[in-house]
């Protein structure tokens, strides 16, 4: 690939592009939108003989090493927030968020050393604290409290691991969004925090060893400031640290410098007597894993299953037997053990064989086998013998996703949450041997979730295939083909979007517009066949299935093209800007998030190269052409009338990188025929959505909200504001 370039650039402007925009709502009348000018290089990329423009190349310098960047984000973020402030419901909204956010959560128990430790948010809290108590009556008491860390709430506790027997707790530190950890190490009893401190981490875990003198953990080579949020993540290294060390006499435990791209992660099995390293080359569910005897000190680690063909996902143990959920020659999974002594394919034995519904999670817990299974798409929980021979069902209310069920093998206990759109998570503790469920946490929200109805439907893609879409609402919510709808999908990387509760998602119904979760193809909710009828050269299926959900709920008079809006982040960013240059007409409103849009280069940067599983590459001339076709940066269209854009990113994504937004965003602009608004909102010292602070997801979707109560001309029920 040869780059030609003639820079030929200002700063962002004074100049600009005037458009009136008449998608006003309940605006004030119309409003003039003046967007900086944002100038362009002549720059071009030579992909197997075809030549790509990149005018708006310069827009991938990252936002903290370049001034002219840096100009065009404050100077659009001044035009974005001046529109959305000119949106008198906006507050209201904002207000009515809060209001709905400020009750108690609750996280699963994790139980270590006879201690519960959880995550606790009274409200409003910007981030989760920690708490510890020694019975499930006792009293609760404060263990890690992120809110201290900043002031503005933008660091935050990413994770958190207790030792076997209680006594130390090992916890991540995110810090702006930013995917790159820091790891300090608490004493629980006496809340000291240790000197350990560890950096680099990345896209890991940490798995304590037995007798708590230390955790595995991997982590990235250290680089440069100027690379550190762009440049490719590779050399991963697994460690085991010492408590009371420094990081630099951490000892490798394997490494694999041939094979750069390889991604080394430790799991300690309960008893101790395991280590099971899960390598992995990208996104995909593919494995390679490598055991170690952790009961013999002269002992190395030895590669048990070689390749990456299939995903085998460690349960656990018991003995010498090493329990995998995998889908090798059961696309929709099945339970298997591997003995460490004889592990060649042929030994393996067949616990829970594949059935029609997809085998998603698995625990062993209590002597028993619990199984959550995904049956379209939500939550069917069943009990198992350890021989596989099925003990019972674990009944729940309904359409909803049930989630947990950890332990040790040899715990009577075990909890598990259950959520679904209308109904946030409740923590339920299940006794193993009797079935009994009791309810450990229920949330007391400042609405009735019996007033919010969710229904499942099934409609037809393009090609014929049946793709499920969740529908919910308010129940005095009737269709009428004049409805505000919101219409959400992500169809990818084998992630299933399942029926779970938000509170902005409830405050989008609760100011009278439908919610729709379309499960497209490239998910995981009819397995791996599912999530490969979504990747590489047939991604296009997940547009058409996309498209084929908008047309349903138009036919079937739940709204109309006007009132529709879709909503995506990261691949779902994607998926909304690839349906928009395709059928444009079909919407009235549509914010991409955080989206991979340059779908030519997203593997040039921080942890895009493990995207290629799903999506190619074009460094493949085949793939390239595929990808090419529906790159959302690649295929705006001068001149067409595209629905109100309201493109969000973050300063400090080094997921997806905020370049992809930033380029979108600008070809939009210059490209838009119609009179509705593009706009691009860019969130500072936050990422790619973990870790963020309460307020400022309030505020965020406050905003989003105001901007689709404005561009599809809604209006909100009566006494709304009061």
């Amino acid at each position: 690939m040869h780059r030609k370039i003639a820079i030929a650039f200002s700063l962002v402007a004074a100049c600009a592009l005037i458009v009136a925009c008449s998608r006003n709502g309940t605006g004030d009348g119309p409003q003039t939108i003046i967007y900086p000018e944002t100038a362009t290089v002549d720059h071009v990329d030579d992909y197997h003989g075809t030549e790509i423009a990149d005018p708006f190349r310069w827009l991938e310098d990252d936002v903290r090493e370049s001034d002219a960047v840096k100009s065009w984000v404050d100077a659009q973020n001044e035009v974005t927030f001046a529109y959305l402030a000119s949106i008198p419901e906006r507050d209201w909204i904002a207000k009515r968020m809060r209001e709905l956010w400020d009750y108690e959560r609750f996280s699963l128990p994790r139980k270590a050393g006879g201690r519960y430790f959880y995550g606790y948010n009274n409200g409003l809290q910007n981030q989760d604290v920690i708490r510890t108590q020694t019975s499930l009556d006792g009293a609760a008491e404060l263990l890690i409290d992120p809110n201290t860390w900043s002031d503005d709430g933008t660091i935050a506790l990413a994770g958190y691991w207790p030792s076997k027997d209680g006594s130390h707790v090992a916890y991540t530190i995110q810090d702006g969004g930013s995917d790159w950890r820091e790891v300090k190490i608490m004493n629980v009893e006496t809340g000291e925090v240790l000197e350990d401190h560890l950096e680099w981490l990345k896209f890991t875990d940490l798995s304590w060893s037995a007798d708590g003198s230390g955790f595995y953990y991997s982590r990235y080579p250290a680089t440069s400031a100027e690379e550190k949020y762009q440049s490719l993540n590779k050399n991963m290294t697994l460690y085991f640290h010492r408590i009371g060390t420094s990081q630099d006499e951490d000892e490798v435990i394997y490494a694999r410098p041939d094979y750069p791209d390889w991604g080394p992660r430790a799991t300690v099995t309960d008893d101790g007597e395991h280590l099971v390293i899960t390598i992995s080359v990208g996104t995909d569910d593919r494995y390679s894993i490598v055991h170690q005897d952790l009961t013999d000190p002269e002992s190395t680690p030895v590669m048990i299953i070689e390749g990456f063909d299939y995903d085998y996902s460690l349960i656990g143990n018991i003995g010498d037997e090493l329990y995998f959920r995998t889908n090798n020659s059961a696309p929709k999974n099945r339970l298997i053990t591997i003995d460490v002594n004889k592990p060649e394919p042929e030994n393996w034995r067949e616990v829970i064989a594949e059935v029609e519904d997809v085998l998603d999670g698995v625990s062993l817990v209590g002597g028993k086998i619990i199984a959550e299974y995904m049956q379209d798409a939500w939550s069917v929980v069943k009990v198992f013998e350890l021989d596989g021979s099925e003990a019972g069902v674990v009944d729940l209310p309904g359409i909803g996703t049930a989630y947990g069920f950890n332990g040790e093998v040899d715990d009577p206990e075990t909890f598990f949450g259950y959520s679904s759109f209308n109904m946030p998570s409740t923590i339920s503790r299940l006794d193993v041997s009797t079935g009994e469920v009791e309810v450990f946490k229920k949330p007391d929200v400042a609405f009735d979730p019996d007033d919010y109805q969710v229904e499942q439907i099934f409609y037809e893609s393009r090609d014929g295939t049946r793709v499920p879409m969740f529908i919910s609402h308010r129940k005095d919510v009737v269709p009428d083909g004049n409805r505000p709808t919101m219409l959400y999908g992500y169809g990818g990387f084998n992630i299933s979007i399942r029926p779970s509760y938000s509170t902005t998602r409830l405050a989008w119904m609760e100011m009278g517009g439908i919610y729709a979760v379309a499960n497209l193809r490239g998910g995981g909710e009819y397995g791996e066949e599912w999530h490969q009828a979504g990747t590489k050269l047939n991604k296009q299926n997940v547009f058409d299935d996309f498209i084929a959900a908008a047309e349903y709920l138009i036919e079937n008079n739940y709204t109309n093209s006007d009132k529709l809006a879709i909503f995506g982040g990261s691949n779902g960013g994607l998926l909304v800007g690839a349906v928009i240059n395709q059928r444009p007409e079909l919407f009235g409103a549509a914010i991409p998030a955080v989206g991979v849009m340059d779908m030519l280069r997203f593997h040039r940067f921080t942890a895009g190269r493990f995207w290629t599983d799903d999506y190619g590459s074009a460094d493949n001339p085949e793939e390239f052409e595929a990808l090419r076709a529906y790159s959302p940066y690649h295929n705006i269209r001068e001149g067409v009338e595209y629905p109100a854009i309201l493109v969000t990113t973050a300063d400090t994504d080094d997921r997806v990188v905020p370049g992809h937004s930033f380029k979108y965003a600008a070809a939009m602009q210059r490209a838009q025929g119609g009179d509705a608004p593009v706009l691009i909102r860019i969130e500072t010292r936050a990422g790619h959505g973990a870790g963020v602070p309460t307020d400022k997801v309030i505020a965020d979707y406050a905003d989003r909200w105001a901007f689709l109560l404005r561009n599809l001309d809604m209006r909100l029920p009566e006494g709304y504001a009061e």
